[in-house]
């Protein structure tokens, strides 16, 4: 079967929303937060140690298991879940913004067919249109796949938004022409930057194709300011089905996570836990701390005592840091254990607010400590 959304309650103060999806591989609850495990593997953990976690959906990417190992090596593995050893459900990205970082806005790369662009491990040249985008997601056979967008730059002009959203339309509807796996969702994506007009407009036709869940996208660009990712959540939600999931793309900051959620949205995926633990850093109740400090050199107690990880339940942040500055790799591993499972708390935390109509009040909480 594909995925089965189910909206269980709207929380009375806001346009939060508590849910429950179903896959073929499992029921999760939402609002919820996604790992990011681009090339097969959320970065140095086991699937064993990320669903300890309290992990439902993991996401892959599809441009990075293109070019290793290649579509055609997992399906003949027997697709993604058996080939990685993960019993649960798998979101794919459709490649898009890995593919639009390497093309580097330059127009004549971005073709009404497809985009070209070249390979970051051997600079070989790459084409990849809407309807490979899918057929390649089908091969992997993950539970939700993603259209094939284009992501323009936070700073691009309305002129040039409005053609890119007429385009990702148009792209849509061709890889959705292809689609033929029967037990994958495929979700449109909501373009158009920070112009309510677009915003609308992309929402609006993207919706009348019928997909199985839509996503916002565009968001989290690094010229982009709080409030303008707020407002384009805000621009967008309004003409998204209330039966379908919201997916906000590459949001993983625990107070944008409470914003979006606030704002209607269902669910989360950041490389944001994994990528700041490596290099020391670990959230806790009252903001980021970087683990590499000297002032923890000597401190014997957990990175947050509210924490019920593997980490915080057996590992100090004396024993943490000797390891970040022994370049012992178990550091980095203890401390991504510990950032994914702060947020997806984060997220069971949020349910039960909405469950109880007190999710302002949680967010002033939560602010008020973390900053």
């Amino acid at each position: 079967m594909k995925i089965e959304y189910e909206l269980l309650k709207t929380e009375k103060n806001s346009k939060a929303r508590l849910g429950k999806i179903k896959t073929n591989y499992g029921t999760v609850l939402t609002p919820m937060f996604m790992p990011v495990g681009t090339k097969a593997t959320v970065k140095g953990l086991s699937v064993e140690e990320v669903k300890e976690t309290g992990a439902g959906i993991i996401l892959a990417n599809t441009y990075h298991l293109w070019l290793r190992p290649g579509e055609d090596l997992i399906e003949k593995a027997g697709g993604l879940h058996k080939f990685m050893n993960y019993d649960g459900p798998i979101l794919t990205d459709s490649g898009g913004f890995q593919v639009f970082s390497l093309v580097k806005s330059k127009k004549k790369d971005i073709t009404e067919e497809g985009v070209h662009f070249k390979s970051h491990i051997d600079g070989k040249d790459l084409f990849l249109t809407p309807e490979k985008s899918i057929q390649i997601q089908n091969k992997l056979d993950s539970d939700i796949a993603m259209s094939f967008d284009e992501c323009p730059p936070a700073t691009a002009s309305y002129e040039y938004l409005k053609n890119s959203v007429e385009r990702t339309i148009r792209w849509a509807k061709r890889g959705k022409d292809v689609h033929n796996n029967p037990n994958q969702a495929l979700f449109g994506i909501v373009q158009g930057g920070v112009y309510p007009d677009l915003r609308r407009y992309s929402a609006e036709e993207t919706v009348k194709l019928d997909f199985d869940g839509f996503s916002i996208g565009g968001v989290a660009n690094d010229n982009e300011s709080k409030e303008d990712m707020y407002k384009e959540i805000d621009y967008s939600i309004p003409y998204l089905p209330k039966d379908k999931v919201r997916y906000l793309m590459g949001v993983g900051d625990p107070i944008d996570i409470i914003e979006g959620v606030i704002r209607g949205v269902d669910i989360f995926d950041c490389v944001l836990p994994t990528r700041i633990a490596r290099h020391g850093q670990a959230f806790t109740r009252y903001g980021k701390i970087n683990l590499n400090n000297a002032k923890y050199k000597e401190d014997f107690t957990s990175i947050d005592n509210t924490c019920d990880c593997y980490t915080c339940k057996n590992y100090t942040k004396a024993y943490i840091r000797h390891l970040l500055n022994s370049k012992e790799m178990l550091g980095g591993r203890l401390l991504s254990i510990h950032n994914i499972r702060f947020l997806i708390r984060l997220t069971e935390e949020l349910r039960e607010a909405i469950k109880e109509d007190r999710i302002l009040e949680y967010k002033e909480e939560f602010i008020k400590n973390y900053k």
